[in-house]
């Protein structure tokens, strides 16, 4: 069994054929997707492509494999449904991520301590990657759709330079934050842990935030958090009135 995370030229990298692997998919259907979506994952580096054989009934045939660094593994995930498999498998992919890092580092310092300048370039690397996913977002945000008899609610969306927090979009509905992701989870737009369905996020609806955290005793964390586009607040505007009449 091939190991789910490697280290290549002296970084941690997974493979488009370990997460097919992972979340049950044919890799016919993962390597397309990469291949889709060329340019997004070139944001966080360019993607290797190397061709792999492998035994089939009928003797040895090629294949290509993409070789993707943690956060084009991490994006690569978010474009695909989710379901128990896959997020199971996100949980592995990111302990085996960290697990080869720390041996890694273990393996060039020692057992010694991160310097002052360690840890300050370790934090300007995750600033620069939250922003580069910032990035993504804008581009993925579908423009806001005009709605004349709602002009006021029309132009609050369209100030909005980016996607918007659950909460902001509770406070511009009239709603409050729990009764609006009651609301999402009813019409089927989020999971029970508030993560978007995929269809949503390819709908331009709802899309998902990515941000590093420092754990004090486990390092490194990521987390997931879902915004609202502005193409998705008009369309969640219109389904909340429709069922939260408002009486005069």
């Amino acid at each position: 069994m091939q190991s789910l995370v490697i280290k290549q030229n002296g970084c941690p990298v997974t493979t488009s054929l370990a997460i097919a692997d992972g979340v049950g998919n044919p890799h016919a259907t993962v390597i397309k997707l990469v291949r889709q979506n060329a340019d997004d994952f070139e944001e966080f580096g360019r993607v290797g492509f190397e061709i792999r054989p492998f035994e089939t009934n009928g003797g040895i045939q090629q294949r290509e494999i993409a070789i993707l660094n943690e956060q084009q593994a991490t994006l690569l995930l978010t474009y695909m449904r989710n379901n128990e498999t896959v997020k199971e498998f996100k949980k592995r992919l990111v302990k085996a991520f960290f697990e080869m890092r720390d041996q890694l580092q273990s393996s060039e310092q020692g057992d010694k301590q991160l310097s002052k300048m360690d840890i300050l370039k370790l934090a300007m690397e995750s600033e620069e990657q939250r922003l580069k996913l910032e990035q993504v977002n804008q581009q993925l945000s579908a423009k806001v759709e005009q709605d004349a008899p709602k002009v006021q609610f029309a132009e609050r969306v369209y100030i909005s330079p980016d996607a918007i927090s659950v909460g902001e979009a509770a406070k511009i509905i009239g709603t409050g934050q729990r009764r609006l992701f009651d609301f999402l989870r009813n019409i089927g737009w989020i999971s029970r842990r508030n993560e978007p369905y995929q269809q949503k996020i390819e709908q331009g609806l709802l899309n998902v935030k990515l941000s590093n955290f420092q754990h004090p005793e486990h390092g490194l964390k990521q987390s997931v958090t879902t915004v609202v586009t502005g193409k998705g607040l008009t369309k969640l505007k219109q389904l909340w009135d429709s069922e939260h009449p408002k009486i005069h």
